[in-house]
């Protein structure tokens, strides 16, 4: 990948309030375009990163390889094989030092399988954990973001705001009911996995 070149999440294009289409960076790029170009008297084609909720400005000149050229991923040459290390890299285990306080190494050494079992348990239940977590928080950015520049005029807007960072997606569906059909749907698409992670703690 070039290191001047700029990565994607999936995007979705709006003609003013209306969703246009969503999918892949250089696809929506040509998408827009195309209907740039069939209609030159809107001027309001809007394009957003779904993954950061930001608003995106392609350069959409030239052709189709150009635009996909500038988008796409450029494929990288495969590492050379690294050497094998300490552990058992077939079964994908790898030795690393570790470094505990006695008192840890004393607990871990009570507990059934031994040491490496038991951290290996552990940070599968944290990584867990922490990757709800983390998609929530994203979610409730990009949804934020995305709603202060499409949204932010409708009625019910601050309240809404606050629904989405507190996870309560009934109410923010009652504030956003009446809003523009398809930037209500975008916005309570983007906003789902915070909504997910907050019902998953209940059940805990």
């Amino acid at each position: 990948m070039s290191s001047k070149q700029k990565l994607y999440g999936p995007i979705t294009a709006f003609k003013g309030q209306t969703k246009l289409a969503s999918g892949l960076a250089w696809d929506i790029a040509i998408v827009v375009r195309d209907a740039i170009a069939a209609d030159a008297g809107c001027k309001t084609f809007l394009c957003f990163d779904d993954h950061s909720g930001a608003f995106v400005d392609f350069d959409l000149s030239g052709t189709d390889t150009d635009i996909i050229a500038r988008l796409q991923p450029v494929k990288t040459q495969t590492e050379p094989e690294k050497k094998s290390k300490p552990g058992r890299p077939k079964l994908g285990v790898v030795s690393k030092e570790v470094t505990l306080l006695p008192r840890h190494w004393d607990w871990l050494g009570q507990q059934s399988g031994g040491a490496s079992a038991t951290l290996r348990k552990l940070v599968a239940v944290a990584s867990k954990t922490n990757t709800g977590t983390q998609r929530a928080r994203q979610a409730k950015a990009a949804t934020d973001n995305f709603m202060r520049a499409m949204l932010g005029e409708q009625p019910g807007y601050e309240d809404a705001a606050r629904a989405l960072y507190r996870g309560e997606k009934a109410r923010f569906c009652e504030l956003t009911k009446n809003w523009p059909v398809d930037l209500r749907d975008h916005a309570l698409c983007l906003a789902e996995p915070a909504f997910q992670n907050r019902q998953l703690r209940e059940k805990l």
